[in-house]
């Protein structure tokens, strides 16, 4: 384990599934390098469908709880990676981003259908997330 890991947030509306996912992810393909948070400008509460794909991937965010942008004001980040366009508008500056990313994944929260198609939307937005930072991983933007 490194001594000084690099501070990532991924900030969304919710809190509830893009930003959760992004978190779990980033903690298990990459925790031996980084300390990961995530927030929200809404906080409400993590969907339960993300915390199923997350199962499916073998990653437990059962325990996770959704956090406001908030909490974090004043805390230095290595990089701040907004993940929807909701929140690169709506949150507020954190100081201190050695480095400030954005993607605007799909809201999976939006999908209609039965849970069946739900939850695909779900894996959808979850495979988008893993694709993304991997890529950013390997180009060394992350």
């Amino acid at each position: 384990m490194k001594a000084n890991k690099k501070k990532i947030i991924f900030l969304c509306n919710q809190n509830s599934a893009r930003s959760q996912m992004a978190e779990g992810l980033m903690r298990t393909l990459f925790g031996d390098e980084y300390e990961v948070f995530s927030a929200g400008t809404n906080p409400y509460r993590v969907n339960p469908y993300a915390i199923k794909a997350m199962e499916v991937e073998g990653i437990d965010i059962s325990d996770h709880h959704s956090k406001s942008v908030d909490d974090y004001l004043g805390m230095e980040f290595d990089c701040i990676v907004t993940v929807c366009d909701n929140a690169r508008e709506n949150c507020p500056f954190i100081p201190g981003g050695e480095k400030y990313l954005h993607y605007n994944f799909t809201d999976p929260a939006a999908i209609k259908g039965s849970d069946k198609e739900i939850l695909a939307g779900f894996e959808k937005a979850r495979n988008e997330i893993k694709v993304w930072l991997m890529e950013n991983k390997v180009k060394g933007i992350l």
